[in-house]
């Protein structure tokens, strides 16, 4: 910046400054007028409006550079006068960011407006002050002269390329990275200083400012490195809501009367499909499969971590308390260990019109990514997380998305290999890393569901649906056969997603059928319930 020309300069700060008279003048000196600039009022609480301005500026060249002297100075007299304050740091870490020489200008001018936001919330509930940004994220990437630059950079799906872009700025993020872009501003800075140095009473105080800037930098590196944990945070709910918008952009569900479903194959006629047809995701079994786990040798270890109470007999922490598991829970694994997932972080759980979006089986987003790119992604889905398709049609996922600042206790570990007494000689391999989790069935975040009977025909229908407790209620006394007889004749269909960390439902893109609809009834279209249309969590 400082080898750039007078006339540049002076056009830079005519943009920040608004004063296009002075610029005009000849005889002014930009490198005084940028210092008058700095000494003058700065506002550190600026307008919504006012951080659109500045995130438009980032895509200028020298003028962006400008408003990051502004803003660093400011941070700088800001912890000057209030060393300590955590805020202060937190506010020149993100200062920093955006002076990393790897990041883009569309990149920058859409974080300026998210720490815009963070920092009006004073670092504190940085999520929902994130949520707040995102509408005005979305307008300024309507404008213009943005689309013309997503064009150039053919970002198709501007939400998604924004997310990677910032997400290779998270992996640089460390102490060493941010006092090197402090470092290159201070050199920056004392260039600048030496362009007034002669200039009366001006070259005083820009030489001042400089050692300001010194006094904070000795005291950074220390200081920055603990900010650095809510910085990442920050970030990473960032790059999160980003492309929690490319997910809504993409596969939103806004209309279920466009969705036909079938229903679950029974798992007779799931299995004499599997013989006849041998789908791909169905293999030989092997000596070396991944065994599941033996419930009785395990139960020990998992009940330290379910125990609500101690030895003595007092209550235990809620926060070291894991989730209970069944037998058939420990045998999907074989490999098993408790962990505890810190937000923000995301979840996935595939499942179908009639499965509850709250339930146990959950992956992480690495593997849900990792079988998106697959050539066959639900082939791959039922092969190495061992789903057989009479437990669940698919057709939909949601998100459980775990947010700064939260956690939580789970299951984790290989999926064991699955096989069955009626389909001898073949399995589902397994593989995949599998979560485990769940709510108690009366917890009032759980799903409502509806049952349909389901009136056969050419043009299947549906009939009044029955509530859970009506259903628990008709089917309490029936025998074994009885319910199943039940079950099969009536459809369930997840009425509401009360969950407020669950996003979705979203379409997999994978159809909602098997083996070509062949084993179920005739399509059904689907009624306009709130759970099965698209809605982000609270």
């Amino acid at each position: 910046m400082a080898s750039a020309n007078t006339t540049q300069m002076r056009d830079a700060l005519a943009w920040t400054t608004e004063s296009a008279e002075q610029a005009q003048e000849p005889s002014s000196n930009p490198f005084v007028w940028l210092w008058e600039a700095i000494e003058g009022d700065f506002n550190e609480n600026r307008s919504t409006k006012q951080l659109l301005v500045d995130a438009g500026i980032s895509m200028i060249p020298l003028v962006d550079q400008v408003c990051d002297v502004r803003d660093l100075i400011a941070n700088c007299r800001k912890l000057s006068k209030e060393p300590g304050e955590a805020s202060g740091w937190i506010a020149l870490a993100l200062t920093l960011i955006g002076l990393f020489p790897t990041l883009g200008s569309l990149a920058k001018g859409v974080l300026k407006i998210f720490f815009g936001f963070v920092g009006r919330a004073g670092g504190h509930a940085a999520h929902e002050a994130i949520n707040a940004a995102m509408s005005w994220v979305i307008s300024f990437l309507r404008r213009k002269d943005v689309q013309k630059y997503l064009k150039a950079h053919n970002a198709d799906n501007c939400f998604k390329w924004l997310a990677e872009e910032i997400r290779l700025i998270r992996s640089k993020i460390n102490p060493r990275e941010l006092i090197a872009a402090f470092d290159g501003a201070i050199t920056v800075l004392k260039e600048l200083a030496a362009k007034v140095e002669f200039v009366p009473v001006l070259g005083g105080k820009a030489k001042a400012c400089v050692v300001e800037i010194q006094k904070i930098r000795s005291l950074a590196d220390a200081k920055l490195a603990q900010a650095l944990r809510p910085v990442q945070d920050c970030i990473d709910t960032i790059v999160h809501r980003l492309e929690m918008q490319a997910l809504e952009e993409q596969r939103g569900i806004i209309d279920v009367a466009n969705i036909h479903f079938r229903g679950a194959l029974p798992e007779s006629a799931a299995v004499a499909l599997m013989r006849k047809r041998k789908p791909s995701w169905l293999t030989p079994a092997k000596k070396s499969t991944y065994s599941g786990l033996n419930p009785k040798s395990a139960r020990g270890t998992i009940e330290k971590k379910t125990k609500r109470k101690d030895a003595s007999g007092a209550p235990r922490d809620p926060k070291e308390i894991f989730p209970e598991l069944t037998d058939q829970n420990i045998q999907s694994f074989h490999t098993l260990a408790a962990d505890t997932i810190k937000g923000p972080a995301r979840l996935y759980r595939i499942l179908s019109p009639n499965s509850r979006a709250m339930s146990e089986c959950w992956i992480s987003e690495e593997v849900f990514k990792k079988i998106q790119r697959s050539s066959d992604p639900k082939a791959e889905w039922r092969k190495h997380l061992a789903v057989w398709p009479d437990w669940n049609a698919d057709g939909q996922f949601v998100i459980y998305e775990i947010k700064a600042g939260e956690s939580l206790n789970v299951w984790r570990g290989i999926a064991s290999s699955q096989q069955r007494g009626t389909l001898p000689g073949y399995e589902l391999e397994g593989g995949f890393e599998q979560i485990i989790f769940s709510l108690s069935r009366t917890d009032h975040r759980n799903d409502t569901l509806l049952y349909y009977p389901v009136i056969a025909g050419k043009q299947a229908r549906l009939g009044k649906p029955m509530t859970q407790a009506e259903v628990d209620a008709t089917t309490a006394h029936l025998s074994p056969q009885q319910k199943q007889a039940f079950f099969q004749s009536h459809l369930s269909l997840r009425a509401q997603i009360s969950h407020p960390n669950i996003h979705g439902p979203f379409e997999t893109g994978w159809g909602y059928s098997e083996f070509d609809g062949a084993g179920t009834s005739s399509k059904i279209g689907l009624p306009a319930l709130p759970g099965q249309v698209t809605a982000k969590a609270r």
